[in-house]
């Protein structure tokens, strides 16, 4: 992926994540896709905390939230691996979360 084709998705994926249509997010997504997250085994209760497949990761955000700040005020930052232009794998890192 070039530094164009980045931009571009960065500004659909930017509109489409704050529009919280499932549909337009789940768009970028291979149909193979393993999305890993420690905020993912806290709300599933499944300890590897990875859904494999769309559907799999749908399920999740149904239940889970789509946002960009976690549920607890914490910050969050998506790491994607690409292929062509879907991407294929990502994880959720997250860093300080805010005192409760």
């Amino acid at each position: 992926m070039d530094l164009a084709c980045a931009r571009q998705f960065a500004s659909r994926w930017q509109d489409d994540w704050n529009s919280h249509d499932l549909d337009r997010v789940l768009a970028h997504y291979a149909e193979d896709v393993t999305f890993s997250s420690p905020m993912i085994a806290r709300l599933t209760g499944d300890p590897a905390g990875t859904p494999h497949g769309k559907a799999a990761l749908r399920a999740y955000w149904t239940t889970g939230p789509i946002d960009y700040r976690d549920q607890i005020g914490g910050r969050v930052y998506e790491v994607l691996a690409f292929r062509d232009v879907l991407i294929v794998s990502g994880f959720g890192a997250y860093g300080e979360t805010a005192a409760v």
